[in-house]
């Protein structure tokens, strides 16, 4: 590769991920800076031990996947399988249904530690920076990090020597400055310990009944309920052949066998109409689930993955691909979430603004507009108040005014909430009006199958923050 080409592929993926994580406003949580500042901390750093343009151009990318809607193969397709492979070694691969954060911190761990040494060299960079942001702004959460860290560089010995002594000297500095023991942390941080850990009062306290109906919404439909059964293929049959039939059925994807056994997929864009056999694309770590997986958990997956692999009995029997979300049972199980999340909303605007003070709120022509609605629906003999006939908006707009909302529900910033809500309408509404919600809404989406599974045990509403460090 000459240095045009070099220097192609760099800027390339620079202007790529900027781009990508500016399509969704994402910021930094502690200084609300664009998320460029963190992917360019990481990249310089990187490219202070390696000259390789496959790595610079991974650092810039790392984020994508586990931020934005795009995923390994968007990766793959625009960057090529080097630049894929170091972004999916990056990736985490524990879904929601693998157990609490400490289970699913050592699934990813796991994941890190068969990794590359190149993909292990941008993860000590993006600890690095992490580090400096979170612990000289939030001391508190810092502690927790600085934990989680000294796991992680037990299995990143293979990056980069000269990053690795640096990263141990700032885990060591800051360490010290903020009083973590190296003693006693051969083990994962206990799941309590983490950032935004679940806070209530008794007004928005569990209920019985809240828990088990979202406890319900997480588990009333498996992976079984929407796979398709997939086409499969003699890893020996010609490309001309599969190429015919998957053009035929409209498949992009389907399943390559060897002696009768699923070993891995073939692509329609990676075919030709030659006599050769196929090329085999290997499951990747986290792709398959079992055909009793929960909804979240296919979600999660296609947040990584094109297509999420369905086995039973041991063996890949079917795929889901993301326009299979737009399945019947989705919608309406989506749809019932989002109910429960607007009856939230509804319960904490009754608790802090009695006797309908949060009508000074909302604009007049919106108010005109509920009062309306009450007219016509007591006309009609139905039994409500003036806050049933609000919009999902208006009430989002109204807790908007509560300094302590985007914190509750899981927001980094004010601006993060309205953007979040303004989403979630998006949903509600594509999801009442029958529209697709896979191109638009599907950031939403799993946020929303994450957050469920977060409260399964409590009740929608509560603060459960449990994501990387931004």
């Amino acid at each position: 590769m000459n240095i045009e080409d070099k220097q192609g592929l760099v800027a390339r993926a620079k202007a790529f991920a900027c781009q990508a994580h500016r399509h969704i406003d994402h910021r930094r949580k502690y200084s609300n800076q664009p998320y460029e500042v963190h992917l360019k901390g990481v990249a310089e750093l990187v490219r202070g031990v390696t000259d390789d343009p496959q790595v610079q151009a991974a650092a810039w990318l790392h984020d994508l996947v586990e931020d934005t809607a795009l995923t390994i193969g968007d990766i793959r397709r625009e960057f090529g399988e080097q630049v894929a492979s170091l972004v999916s070694d990056l990736t985490d691969v524990s879904r929601p249904g693998d157990g609490n954060r400490a289970l699913r911190r050592a699934i990813d761990r796991q994941h890190l530690k068969n990794a590359a040494p190149d993909a292990k060299t941008i993860k000590l960079a993006d600890l690095m920076d992490n580090c400096r942001d979170i612990c000289r702004h939030d001391p508190r959460f810092g502690r927790t990090f600085l934990k989680e860290m000294v796991l992680l560089l037990h299995v990143l010995v293979e990056g980069d020597e000269q990053l690795y002594r640096r990263a141990w000297a700032l885990w060591t500095r800051e360490a010290t400055r903020l009083g973590v023991a190296l003693s006693g942390l051969s083990n994962p941080p206990d799941d309590t310990d983490t950032e935004g850990a679940a806070t209530s009062s008794a007004a928005d306290g569990p209920t019985r009944d809240g828990q088990r109906v979202t406890r319900r919404f997480t588990q009333v439909f498996t992976a079984s309920d929407i796979a398709s059964g997939a086409l499969s293929f003699d890893a020996n049959t010609s490309q001309r052949s599969i190429k015919t039939v998957m053009e035929q059925r409209c498949v992009a994807v389907a399943l390559l066998l060897e002696r009768g056994l699923s070993v891995g997929l073939v692509l329609l864009e990676d075919l030709a109409d030659v006599p050769d056999p196929p090329r085999k694309r290997q499951f990747r770590t986290g792709q398959v689930v079992d055909a009793s997986a929960s909804l979240p958990d296919v979600i999660e997956v296609l947040t990584r993955q094109d297509v999420c692999v369905v086995e039973a009995f041991g063996a890949p029997c079917g795929l889901i691909c993301r326009h299979d979300m737009q399945h019947p049972l989705v919608r309406m199980w989506l749809f019932g979430i989002v109910t429960l999340i607007e009856l939230t909303l509804t319960r904490r605007i009754e608790r802090l603004f009695p006797d309908e003070k949060w009508k000074l709120l909302l604009s007049p022509a919106r108010l005109r507009k509920a009062l309306e609605l009450l007219d016509e629906r007591r006309r009609l003999g139905q039994q409500c108040t003036l806050i049933d006939c609000l919009q999902l908006g208006d009430k989002s707009k109204i807790l908007l005014n509560d300094p302590d909302f985007p914190g509750i529900f899981a927001f980094p910033t004010r601006t993060a909430a309205t953007q979040g809500m303004n989403e979630l309408q998006s949903l509600r509404n594509n999801l009442a009006h029958t529209q697709s919600i896979v191109a638009s809404d599907w950031t939403q989406i799993a946020r929303i199958a994450r957050e469920l599974v977060r409260v399964s045990e409590t009740w929608l509403g509560l603060k459960f923050v449990d994501k990387k460090p931004d």
